[in-house]
């Protein structure tokens, strides 16, 4: 939500690529799991990695389940969003607070089942009164299956400041991965207020 993104006639909600990453080639867990088993340490890494998700492969497709988004702020409660509903559409309606300039991060709950996810990135276009605000594009990284969900949170930001930045919010969000596939896109509002 900073102020970094100058509005443009060529801002798009299309997700960036990260500069200089290439995507790495497609594997399934079982060939990873097969592969340099000579290399004694490399063996224990992918074992340390995987866990036991080699071992109980389904075959079937991935699937990312993404759970919640939680704002975290110092001076208030966690916020969070239920993603795992089948209806969004609600988190449009109903805005939640954010006080201007304060220091906030978001915290992401996923599962990950199947396969691996490679490349999952968080991208989030928000603008104010139709007017493109501002944009996030960021890599969460490479995922392995597991029956525990997967935390991701975000690099502190700063909410806007100012009388100005005051108001309402409108954020188009998205998690993407190195196919183009789209696991959950959803949007949510906020409120940028004097004080909590």
């Amino acid at each position: 939500m900073s102020d970094a993104a100058p509005a443009s006639a060529h801002h798009s909600d299309e997700e960036e690529v990260t500069p200089g990453y290439v995507a790495p080639a497609k594997k399934t867990v079982e060939e990873i799991a097969q592969m340099d088993q000579d290399d004694e340490a490399l063996v224990k890494y992918k074992q340390a990695l995987l866990g036991d998700a080699a071992a109980g492969m389904t075959g079937q497709p991935l699937k990312v389940g993404v759970q919640k988004m939680t704002f975290l702020s110092e001076g208030r409660d966690p916020i969070e969003l239920d993603l795992s509903k089948t209806d969004l559409s609600k988190l449009k309606e109903e805005s939640i607070q954010i006080k201007e300039g304060c220091e906030y991060q978001l915290k992401f709950t996923f599962t990950v089942a199947n396969e691996i996810v490679s490349g999952l990135r968080f991208h989030q276009a928000i603008s104010r009164k139709n007017i493109p605000a501002s944009k996030v594009n960021l890599m969460l990284g490479s995922f392995g299956p597991r029956e525990e969900p997967h935390e991701f949170t975000t690099p502190i930001d700063e909410a806007p400041k100012g009388m100005v930045a005051r108001g309402k919010y409108h954020a188009k969000c998205k998690f993407i991965d190195d196919d183009k596939t789209v696991h959950l896109a959803w949007e949510w509002t906020f409120k940028i207020v004097q004080d909590w």
